[in-house]
């Protein structure tokens, strides 16, 4: 399950708040919520990630993704922290 809450949005910015899990389904939600934000034209926006329970490798490929594309993470789970240790790569693969 995962759960995406608008906790801010105007012209200068959106924050998501992303709690439960980046895998499977639930990772073309987290798609469609940011391409909402990140299309032809942008708003800038920050992703609060304190909440997310797990994330496969396909889920981390996006969010280095979404950081190589300027969206700010805050708040970042402890276990989200260490996947993006552990995810050396250059190309995030």
């Amino acid at each position: 399950m995962l759960r995406i809450t608008v906790l801010e949005s105007s012209a200068c910015g959106v924050t998501l708040r992303v709690e439960g899990r980046i895998a499977g389904p639930w990772l073309e939600e987290l798609r469609t919520a940011c391409s909402a934000h990140i299309g032809p034209d942008p708003v800038p926006l920050q992703l609060e990630l304190e909440d997310i329970s797990f994330a496969d490798a396909e889920g981390v490929a996006y969010l280095n993704e979404l950081r190589e594309r300027g969206v700010r993470f805050f708040q970042v789970s402890p276990l989200l922290t260490e996947l993006f240790k552990n995810d050396s790569s250059p190309d995030g693969s």
